[in-house]
């Protein structure tokens, strides 16, 4: 399977755990990751190793030092920025996905602040259960991920 142009961007993420299962996943499927700064933990530590196992070292990973260079960059590529978040009113499975979209995620513990939500081209929400909050990242990446790529793999 050759490398996708899609790529996933984790806003300030909290979870190691998270982080290296997302990793994984993108290794497998041949996506590209940035990780947005600061990350909740140093990416040498032992959880996340443990989830993405030695998949990482295959990953394509950015890492920006703050919002402001990741969207700086996002811009220069001419990257549409498809933000998965709570609020959206979209369900991801009636989204058109593009091959260039990088898919945001928020952080675990607060998803993203205003200013970053407000730069999304596009916003999306996995539809749930009535008085359910969220997915774990990790499981909301996989499902956009997977129907992003089935819409521009063909």
């Amino acid at each position: 399977m050759s490398p996708h142009l899609l790529r996933i961007a984790l806003y300030q993420p909290d979870i190691p755990g998270n982080t290296g299962t997302i990793l994984r996943l993108a290794a497998c499927l041949g996506l590209a990751v940035d990780i947005i700064d600061p990350a909740g933990f140093d990416l040498s530590d032992k959880n996340l190793k443990r989830a993405g196992m030695d998949y990482i070292a295959s990953v394509t990973l950015t890492r920006h030092v703050n919002w402001e260079c990741f969207e700086a960059v996002r811009r220069h590529e001419g990257r549409r920025l498809v933000l998965a978040s709570t609020k959206a009113a979209e369900p991801y499975t009636r989204f058109s996905f593009q091959p260039n979209d990088t898919l945001l995620f928020g952080r675990e513990s607060a998803g993203v602040p205003d200013h970053v939500h407000d730069r999304a081209d596009s916003r999306i929400i996995v539809p749930m259960v009535e008085g359910q909050r969220s997915l774990n990242v990790a499981m909301s990446v996989a499902m956009i991920a997977g129907e992003a790529l089935r819409q521009v793999a063909g």
